[in-house]
């Protein structure tokens, strides 16, 4: 049984159109978008809890323990609803339970010694993720590899651009250890108002090997039946490549890496239309 918590919430605010990402967007049919955003409004509710600044451990594991036990019938609302979608569409619930599994990591660990770990926290970080949208798709479980590398790829370009962030709020770091080390940055440096030469060479190289992940996951698109899920993994993987593109050019830490809107609807499209219209002939 989930430990009791104290009331109230530990909401940040965020939403889906704050996400670096498409979630759930007009690209897909209506029929899908209600499950994914369920899923969604779980893993926002989760990553709140490990990720809120001044909440205990205790309460964070509480809190989490309460979402494990939403999903099993009784707990958070937010696991509740997607248990009840779950159920309904006969979607396999590991994905969610996976998914909890990084955010009590995300409690317990700040620091990843090298990429592996790294990558290994992405398996219940990320991945999770695009297995769920492929299974409410229907999508056949050969796609999973391609959508991994593409998860896990996301999941690193958000870490990279939040880097200076995500060490000042929570004193978190995903640059791996080793990484720092040989390019001689120090975990300190990502405190500064810009980066070093030597903290900016860390993430250059990091976001080149993160460049193989999204080259493994550029055949995805093709491989996917649904025509709408195609090109939303399409713009998906155009909008990483270009967001990987710009962390080697500009630091993170005193430069914007976001897309702003009208420049993030242009790629879109252009990664869009021609998988559409391709499909539809």
């Amino acid at each position: 049984m989930a430990t009791a918590v104290a009331p109230g919430t530990l909401a940040s605010g965020k939403g889906h159109r704050d996400e670096n990402f498409p979630v759930a967007s007009i690209l897909l049919k209506p029929a899908h978008r209600a499950p994914i955003m369920a899923f969604y409004r779980f893993a926002r509710a989760a990553d709140d809890i490990a990720d809120h600044p001044t909440a205990s451990r205790s309460e964070k594991h509480a809190r989490l323990a309460a979402m494990r036990a939403g999903l099993d019938g009784v707990g958070a609302p937010e696991a509740m609803a997607l248990a009840k979608v779950m159920a309904e569409r006969r979607l396999d619930p590991v994905h969610a339970r996976d998914l909890l599994v990084a955010f009590e990591t995300d409690v317990d660990k700040n620091r990843y010694a090298d990429w592996d770990d790294l990558i290994g926290y992405c398996r219940h970080s990320a991945m999770p993720v695009g297995r769920y949208v492929l299974d409410v798709h229907g999508e056949d479980r050969a796609t999973w590899p391609a959508s991994d590398a593409l998860c896990a790829a996301l999941q690193i370009i958000n870490h990279l651009q939040d880097c200076g962030k995500d060490y000042r709020a929570i004193d978190r770091v995903y640059l791996p250890a080793d990484a720092l080390t040989v390019h001689g940055a120090r975990i300190e440096d990502l405190g500064a108002a810009a980066a070093t030469p030597a903290l900016h060479a860390t993430i250059v190289a990091l976001a080149k090997h993160t460049r193989g992940l999204l080259d493994d996951a550029a055949p995805f698109s093709a491989t996917i039946r649904d025509r709408r899920l195609a090109a939303e993994v399409a713009v998906i993987h155009r909008l990483a490549e270009s967001l990987n593109a710009r962390l080697q050019r500009r630091d993170p830490l005193s430069e914007r890496v976001h897309h702003g809107k009208a420049e993030a609807v242009a790629l879109a499209l252009s990664a869009a239309l021609p998988v559409l219209l391709r499909r539809r002939r």
